[in-house]
């Protein structure tokens, strides 16, 4: 019997020079291997390439059917709130209901210069962009009405927060759901947050990037999911590197 965690696989980067096929080809792959969603990350300055979000989620939703589509997550303040609306609006005609959107301010300064946005004022812009992207689905427009939601939209996406310190608690209070990165925290931190959610009464818990490689090891990878599930975590987001585990390999630790 497996870990009763759900698995979701983080698509990209493309470094072929063939992103679309390339990505669609994850796309595919990942859903017809059982994966529970497939999820985009979201980086700019860090010395690589990695494939717009909103790109790779609408390649991942046009080749799929019934599989989550979900974002881990979008730095929002590097967006204007209604650049951010309107794509977020035009992604869900492709995606329908099986939109997630995981949000957060950032960690990284690094993107913050690319954009030529203010690092220091992230979590301000964190909050102006949600309330944006909030007023749209409520139908009234948002920036004094000059973005109004298409006829026939389907429901808001389930909006996670993604973040740490006082923003697990936060996570609890405002949103759907929250997502927590599992790439430089050990397991006990993250265990730790998952606690502090689940008693702030949070709902759905993911924890993402989780790298795998050429050094991964599926027995440790085994308990390392059944540790997260036993902390609380409804799901964990894999991302393949060159050298890793098969997908199906990864997939069956949680059958």
């Amino acid at each position: 019997m497996g870990t009763k965690i759900r698995l979701g696989a983080l698509l990209g980067p493309v470094t072929d020079g063939a992103a679309c096929d390339t990505l669609a080809a994850q796309a595919r792959r990942y859903a017809a291997e059982g994966f529970a969603g497939l999820w985009s990350g979201h980086a700019v300055g860090r010395g690589m390439m990695v494939t717009d979000p909103f790109l790779t989620l609408a390649v991942a939703a046009s080749v799929t059917d019934g599989i989550e589509i979900g974002s881990a997550v979008i730095q929002v303040p590097l967006y204007h709130p209604a650049e951010l609306a309107h794509r977020v609006l035009s992604l869900q005609q492709i995606c329908g209901d099986r939109l997630t959107l995981g949000v957060g301010a950032g960690s990284s300064e690094k993107d913050y210069q690319a954009f030529g946005r203010d690092f220091g004022r992230r979590f301000n812009g964190l909050e102006e962009s949600v309330a944006a992207l909030r007023d749209a689905y409520a139908s009234v427009g948002t920036l004094n009405g000059t973005l109004t939601p298409w006829p026939g939209l389907p429901s808001a996406p389930r909006l996670y927060l993604g973040s740490w310190g006082k923003g697990v608690e936060r996570a609890a209070r405002d949103y759907d759901g929250w997502i927590a990165s599992g790439h430089y925290r050990s397991v006990e931190e993250v265990a730790d947050a998952a606690r502090r959610y689940r008693e702030a009464g949070g709902g759905r818990a993911i924890v993402s990037t989780l790298i795998l490689d050429a050094r991964t090891d599926l027995t440790e990878l085994g308990e390392r999911f059944s540790r997260f599930a036993e902390a609380g975590f409804d799901d964990a987001v894999v991302m393949f590197h060159p050298g890793s585990p098969e997908p199906a390999a990864v997939r069956r630790l949680v059958d």
